[in-house]
């Protein structure tokens, strides 16, 4: 019998938050990501998207429209994306790249005005690159000094 996941992507909503909270990942993962529970509390324009498997939490990340973007876009209709993380006990299974796959409708649909995602990754984080190559991502070419070395800017047309 052949198993099927429903993954879908929901804004933030407090039923959530204990889930999300309890997330944890691994000591080598920590240094690129932020872990949900940093974002109890958010500013205008920076928007928590849960990654629910049958309904249950298994990741997250934050999408902005804040001036923060202009770091890393010249495209005044770009959002940034940050913190993605999958729970570690639920990692391994896909999610993220099916997450991430979504992320093209999901963006178009509950961000009209955006054309454009961009994102940060690490040099040193070649597993988070290969994920976002493989789900559409393009290195632009740029380069950024992050808190831990150089990072890859990239984005996503919608």
């Amino acid at each position: 019998m052949k198993k099927t996941n429903y993954l879908e992507l929901k804004h933030f909503s407090n039923e959530h938050m204990d889930i999300l909270n309890s997330f944890e990942l691994p000591k080598e993962q920590v240094q690129f990501t932020s872990l949900p529970s940093n974002y109890k509390v958010v500013t205008e324009g920076q928007h928590r998207i849960v990654i629910l498997c049958d309904g249950e939490p298994v990741g997250f990340f934050l999408l902005h429209s804040t001036e923060r973007v202009k770091e890393y876009s010249d495209n005044p209709q770009a959002m940034l994306l940050t913190s993605l993380s999958v729970n570690q006990a639920k990692q391994g299974r896909g999610y993220a790249k099916q997450a991430m796959l979504l992320l093209r409708k999901f963006g178009a649909d509950e961000f009209p005005d955006c054309n454009e995602i961009v994102l940060a990754v690490n040099h040193k984080n070649i597993a988070a690159q290969k994920l976002y190559v493989k789900v559409g991502f393009q290195d632009t070419g740029r380069r950024k000094m992050g808190p831990i070395g150089e990072q890859y800017i990239m984005n996503l047309m919608l």
